[in-house]
């Protein structure tokens, strides 16, 4: 009776874990991305077209090409590579949406073991 008990506990938990992920609304717009590297606080502003992703960091603008995968997971490369390290693609992943804001993780392609995770808030349309 006790496993019984245990099963129905088990579903009751998995059944209520739901995230709900509306990516479609953060393929386009301005975004917003906040870091802390070495005890500072680093902020990232950028604009992504369903093509084109543009960051800009410390009066620095940087573009890569967008790739869509499915709804949630896309390819980015940077259109002019600066060095070896930036012409590998990175994989970001969207993980779940909340109002204005996405969880994500992303890592470089093929680098399965160094993911990084943040979050982004949608500033403008």
């Amino acid at each position: 009776m006790k496993l019984f008990y245990l099963f129905l506990l088990l579903i009751f938990v998995i059944g209520c874990y739901s995230t709900q992920r509306d990516c479609l609304s953060f393929q386009t717009g301005q975004f917003e991305f906040t870091s802390i590297v070495g005890g500072d606080t680093l902020t990232t502003h950028f604009v992504r077209s369903k093509e084109i992703e543009v960051d800009y960091y410390a009066g620095i603008a940087d573009s890569s090409y967008v790739k869509w995968v499915n709804d949630c997971e896309c390819i980015l490369r940077k259109i002019a590579p600066k060095n070896y390290q930036d012409t590998k693609p990175i994989q970001m992943k969207i993980l779940s949406t909340k109002a204005n804001t996405y969880m994500f993780e992303y890592s470089i392609v093929g680098d399965e073991g160094n993911k990084q995770r943040g979050m982004v808030t949608k500033i403008k349309d």
